[in-house]
């Protein structure tokens, strides 16, 4: 593997510059003029009249907004995750656990080497069979998480059978994943034996990269219909704010994702001539003019800041600690159990199962890593946006309208470990930091009057 270090040398001239009056020519003597003189002091450069505005006073007063029922409501699904978090993971060992016990991933494992003697070949024979008895196990689980629990707390516009359409979809996609991508792991164990988990950490890494790449065009539209963004002043703004940040967007796109829930959302995505600027329409229907440019210029923070290579870089290094984990995890528990599962080596199909728990249990340890992870991503992009798109009082109000599946206000333990995007007191924070700063600027003076 190569790597590719980029140093970026930034060099700042400062030219100071004075200017003198060219002296008049001599003449000859006159009588010295006289007159009366005023003499004050000057206010400081830059200075007005001064704006009394304290960011903390405003941000307690917007977060204030949502209290009573809504906040309890917010905070109990939320919180509902964190505990969720652990059951998932417990479920899926318990699932490897019956899997290997029972000794019916071995007996999956002599199915496909019944069908083909070609190692390559029985690999995703066992992979689509594995993949999908693990999913009928786990639908249940499944079912109750993203549909039931959804509708409890009215974030669920779907009626049962178009969620299962699109979890139908969602099974295509993992199906067809599976067995392009876990045969080619599965032919890096064979052939570099001890050093496998560096071939494996390589191969998560272009997969991811191809998911960036395809995602937009190809993917997302297999669960939303993407239009174009009719003709309007709104539309003239947003695009007008891509190009003035160098962003190759030529069209916004309405996505229909109310058929699905009433959450906000917009994006800028894509790679390499993908580049789609798009909105839902819950964003479009429940934000004003200002609130949809906050938004957007927070998703344009993540393309200009080059955000999608950062991830990728990362989870490229979360890969290799997890591909180690899992190599060393697996000597471990099939020199203990694997006489039980009748699993021979880690080439062979049937410890897949060893591998997912293991899986399971890092991503679990790394929760704190990986949020943290997409939690600094996500505030780079705050700052970009809240700069780009001046308008932070705007940028405050869209973030009250996602409480209603995000806690507002936890502590500050609590938002490290769990939340993957800033918490709204953070972001809300941020912006009126931000405006604190910019109070004499001309748009920010006659902009929206913030809670005081």
């Amino acid at each position: 593997m190569k790597k590719f270090l980029s140093f970026i040398a930034a060099i700042v001239v400062l030219v100071a510059t004075a200017a003198t009056p060219a002296q008049s020519q001599e003449a000859g003597p006159s009588a010295a003029p006289t007159s009366t003189v005023d003499v004050h002091g000057l206010a400081p450069i830059g200075s007005t009249k001064t704006i009394l505005f304290d960011p903390q006073k405003a941000t307690a007063g917007y977060l204030a907004k949502v209290s009573g029922a809504a906040r309890a409501r917010s905070d109990a699904y939320f919180e509902g995750g964190y505990v969720l978090l652990f059951v998932d993971a417990g479920y899926a060992i318990a699932v490897s656990a019956l899997l290997l016990f029972s000794k019916l991933s071995a007996r999956i494992r002599n199915f496909a080497q019944g069908r083909t003697r070609s190692r390559f070949l029985q690999v995703p024979i066992y992979v689509a069979l594995y993949l999908a008895l693990t999913t009928l196990i786990t639908l249940p689980l499944t079912i109750y998480e993203g549909f039931f629990r959804e509708r409890t707390y009215g974030l669920m516009n779907q009626t049962f059978l178009s969620w299962f359409g699109d979890q139908a979809i969602l099974f295509g996609l993992t199906l067809v994943a599976g067995v392009v991508v876990l045969p080619l792991i599965y032919t890096a164990i064979r052939r570099a034996r001890r050093n496998w988990w560096l071939w494996g950490t390589a191969i998560a890494t272009a997969f991811t990269a191809v998911l960036i790449v395809i995602a937009p065009v190809f993917i997302a539209p297999l669960f939303n219909t993407y239009s174009s963004l009719p003709a309007s002043p709104l539309k003239t703004d947003i695009l007008s704010l891509a190009r003035a940040n160098g962003i190759p967007a030529d069209n916004v796109y309405l996505v229909n994702a109310s058929r699905q829930s009433d959450r906000i959302s917009a994006n800028v995505s894509g790679f390499l001539g993908t580049t789609r600027v798009a909105l839902n329409d819950n964003l479009l229907s429940k934000g004003t003019h200002d609130e949809v440019l906050a938004v957007l210029g927070h998703e344009m923070g993540h393309y200009v800041l080059d955000h999608a290579f950062r991830l990728l870089l990362l989870n490229a290094i979360v890969f290799l600690a997890a591909f180690a984990f899992v190599n060393r995890g697996f000597g471990v528990l099939t020199d203990f159990f694997g006489g039980n599962w009748d699993v021979r080596t880690i080439d062979d199909p049937a410890g897949l199962p060893v591998l997912a728990a293991l899986a399971t249990i890092f991503a679990l340890l790394a929760t704190p890593v990986n949020n943290t992870i997409t939690r600094t991503t996500e505030i780079q992009a705050d700052m970009f946006g809240i700069n780009a798109a001046r308008k932070p009082d705007a940028f405050a109000t869209a973030v009250l309208k996602l409480s209603n599946y995000r806690k507002l206000d936890p502590g500050s333990w609590e938002e490290t470990i769990f939340y993957d995007h800033p918490s709204g007191h953070t972001r809300i924070w941020e912006a009126m930091r931000w405006k604190a700063e910019h109070l004499n600027d001309p748009d920010i003076k006659d902009g929206p009057v913030s809670p005081r």
